[in-house]
């Protein structure tokens, strides 16, 4: 017969198992995992308080699909982040075929074309399109230093082709992550902040024409003297820089014929949203109404009057602030926003202490594409920012961006796995 263990025994036995995990999660940056843990059990309460008086239970399979975004980051955690490396090329073609393919095998809904359908399950190519051109950049600037201009385009060209496909779903708001995805990993990569000023300066051009057209004279003028200081040849280069910003100001009525019409809509009721109080306007209107009466501690989960009658469409998924803001009030949305505050501290200091160019690269892609969504997806409830169908990371309903968001995090905490520990 087996004799029974003893306590020694049974202090050996857990001592083994801590080791083990010791050896496998030794470094990883749990309090980072717990957040976004929290943030998605936060955010399915949330959506179970939108929808608690419609038949549908996508606050369950909010739950269950972030359990097993869990687990695939808890697997990713335990690879090498350098495996990345030798596969980031066929990363960013396979996510370049999917989102062409879009076009041909995509289905539609609510004047865009972005969802792949297999099977009963629809999935958002452009989602992890946004992890493939993190790695792809981050492997290519992970060599040197951005101090040359050649450099510098070169990681526009690798940029453009996902953006394009992005943009002609259409899908202005995916577009413009991939866009601060570059700029943001460019700067780490330590371009010139003049070029960055100028990479961006045809779109402020476009939008100061159409709002105050003094300063958009203004912004043409300083472009030129940027360009002056920053690129070789001055005086061409500023001559380039003064005619793109000039035309580009006038451009904007023709790219502005180019935006579907909700994108108008969204544009227009941004600036004066009771021009359509009934219309495309409402969103906004009834948003800044539910988190003005959230007060200060708010009218309790599933109490809020805004929310329960279902004034606000799409609030489970681009509007869930204006809940958290009216259930949770003042209070809930600062915990809220101090909660992405810290969580971006923490993976901002992982990027301080990688051990090489690539995991630095890495974690600062994540964390500009992250930090993008949560200022515009908060700006757009409050009506400081257009709304453009951006969810909150981790907390408004969407599958494929939950994933997509887990994915992000296994990435990250791979690296932190391999921080030097001299530097921790």
């Amino acid at each position: 017969m087996f004799s029974p263990p003893t306590k020694i025994q049974s202090s050996k036995n857990r001592s083994g198992l801590i080791t083990k995990i010791t050896a496998k999660y030794g470094r990883t940056d749990w309090v980072l995992l717990l957040l976004t843990v929290g943030l998605t059990f936060f955010g399915g309460i949330m959506i179970r308080s939108t929808e608690l008086n419609r038949p549908v239970t996508d606050w369950w399979q909010h739950w269950i699909l972030g359990g097993f975004g869990l687990v695939l980051a808890l697997l990713i955690t335990r690879t090498n982040y350098q495996n990345l490396l030798r596969f980031h090329w066929y990363l960013y073609g396979a996510n370049i075929v999917m989102l062409a393919a879009v076009m041909f095998l995509g289905s539609s809904a609510k004047g865009a074309q972005r969802w792949i359908y297999i099977g009963p399950f629809n999935f958002q190519p452009s989602e992890f399109a946004k992890i493939a051109l993190i790695i792809t950049l981050a492997a290519v600037l992970q060599r040197r230093q951005v101090k040359y201009l050649s450099e510098f385009v070169k990681t526009l060209l690798i940029t453009i082709p996902p953006w394009l496909l992005v943009f002609i779903q259409p899908d202005l708001g995916s577009s413009l992550v991939f866009g601060v995805i570059a700029l943001g990993m460019l700067y780490w990569a330590g371009a010139n902040p003049g070029w960055l000023t100028l990479l961006a300066s045809p779109l402020v051009a476009a939008i100061l024409y159409a709002v105050y057209q003094p300063l958009w004279v203004a912004w043409a003028g300083l472009m030129a003297v940027i360009a002056w200081r920053t690129l070789p040849w001055p005086k061409i280069s500023s001559l380039i820089a003064l005619g793109i910003n000039v035309g580009f100001g006038f451009l904007g009525a023709v790219f502005w014929n180019v935006l579907k019409d909700y994108q108008k809509e969204r544009l227009i009721m941004f600036l004066d949203p009771e021009k359509d109080a009934l219309g495309a306007g409402y969103h906004l209107i009834q948003s800044r109404i539910a988190i003005g009466a959230g007060g200060f501690w708010g009218q309790g989960i599933t109490q809020g009057t805004q929310t329960q009658l279902n004034f606000i469409p799409e609030q489970h998924t681009d509007f869930i602030f204006s809940a958290i803001g009216e259930e949770c009030g003042f209070f809930g949305c600062f915990l809220l926003i101090f909660t992405f505050w810290y969580l971006c501290w923490r993976i901002l200091k992982i990027a301080n202490t990688s051990r090489d160019n690539f995991g630095s690269l890495l974690v600062i892609g994540i964390l500009s594409m992250i930090v993008f969504q949560v200022v515009v997806n908060i700006g757009m409830n409050v009506g400081i920012a257009p709304v453009t169908g951006i969810p909150l990371p981790w907390v408004s309903y969407g599958r494929s961006a939950l994933l997509k968001n887990f994915i992000s995090i296994g990435i990250i905490e791979s690296v932190a796995a391999a921080r030097r520990t001299s530097r921790r």
